[in-house]
């Protein structure tokens, strides 16, 4: 009985939350009147349901990296370079006029391929911020710089494409009504909150991402813990390059290049504290959905991209002086509480002691 009321409680939306599901419904409100017979139709929401998945997967990546205090700048190029190796596995290997069957054969080896390739990013990157110390930006920069460097290197900067009838199919087609990248989307997140949630590794992540030297001193290896947040992230990395690579029917360097910043403006947006340690996977869906509706609120509106961009930046920097200020204003609160308890208990101390 304990547990099922855990459990109920658990599933109660916090404040967060409920600010998201109201900007929600805001938006919902306001684009349906500002776009009268547009907005509010089947091919708009059907739209919007095959572009989130690829901004969300990233997304995710990037979550459990600001969860676990760090950060990860290469979840793009992780996302470009091991859709190429999938598109190369499948256009080099894949017999003409192959079955559907061997289509899902020489996928699943593809990506079984691509999650060996993302596995060693994620450990290597791991391992440079563990054992040589150096920052989580500089070591992801870093990685980034190189594997887009391994990868405009070895497709000499073009797309490949010509991808096969199976890999198109997940890219446009739907399942009782819901787009396929979206299935993939929506069992990705539940996997890693019930990860996050449940698991001894989940609550160690977010024990480290308040404070890594004393989860270090209560007996967790943090080394260990640091190089599988990375792995982690990476192999998100590689559903989210399947997922690009099979709505544009091709692979390149460069796809996505945008998605950075979003990813970091839907985490904190979702209430993910960016110095780690708090967040959740439901208000990071959440604050994916809104900027989805926003985002194509504003394509209807023929608002420029560069504007929407520019607007987006703004946003992150208000998010963020929002929060600093909100902490700052409990941290005086906690202060002054402190000195009001010290004064209160001072004349009691005084009255013992005579």
């Amino acid at each position: 009985m304990k547990r099922f009321s855990a459990s109920l409680s658990a599933l109660k939306p916090d404040g967060t939350n409920i600010g998201l599901m109201l900007l929600i419904a805001f938006a919902l409100a306001l684009f349906s009147i500002l776009l009268p017979g547009r907005f509010l139709t089947d091919s708009t929401f059907l739209s919007m349901a095959f572009q989130l998945p690829e901004l969300g997967l990233l997304t995710l990546a990037m979550f459990i990296a600001i969860l676990s205090g760090g950060l990860n700048l290469a979840i793009i190029t992780t996302a470009n370079l091991t859709s190429l190796f999938i598109a190369w596995v499948l256009l080099s290997m894949l017999p003409d006029g192959a079955s559907t069957g061997q289509q899902l054969l020489w996928l699943a080896l593809a990506v079984i391929g691509a999650m060996i390739i993302a596995l060693v990013i994620g450990v290597i990157t791991g391992v440079m911020v563990t054992r040589i110390g150096a920052h989580p930006i500089l070591v992801t920069l870093a990685t980034m710089m190189t594997i887009n460097g391994i990868g405009i290197w070895l497709t000499k900067g073009a797309a490949v494409s010509g991808m096969p009838a199976v890999v198109r199919a997940l890219g446009s087609n739907t399942l009782l009504g819901v787009p396929l990248p979206l299935w993939v989307f929506l069992i990705a997140a539940a996997l890693l909150a019930l990860f996050l949630g449940k698991t001894r590794a989940g609550k160690c992540i977010y024990m480290g991402g308040s404070n890594i030297n004393a989860t270090w001193f209560s007996g967790v290896n943090t080394h260990r813990m640091v190089v599988l947040v990375y792995v982690i992230s990476s192999l998100l990395c590689v559903l989210a390059g399947l997922i690009m690579m099979a709505r544009f029917n091709s692979a390149r360097m460069g796809y996505g290049d945008a998605y950075l910043l979003l990813t970091v403006l839907a985490i904190i947006l979702g209430g993910t504290d960016p110095n780690g340690g708090f967040g959740r996977v439901t208000g990071v869906v959440l604050a994916l959905v809104a900027l989805q509706i926003l985002s194509t609120g504003f394509n209807l509106m023929n608002i420029s991209q560069h504007v929407s961009l520019a607007m987006w930046g703004a946003v992150l920097i208000v998010v963020l002086a929002f929060k600093q200020g909100k902490a700052r204003l409990n941290e005086s609160r906690a202060v002054k509480r402190s000195k009001l308890l010290s004064t209160a208990l001072n004349p009691l101390t005084h009255k013992k002691e005579v």
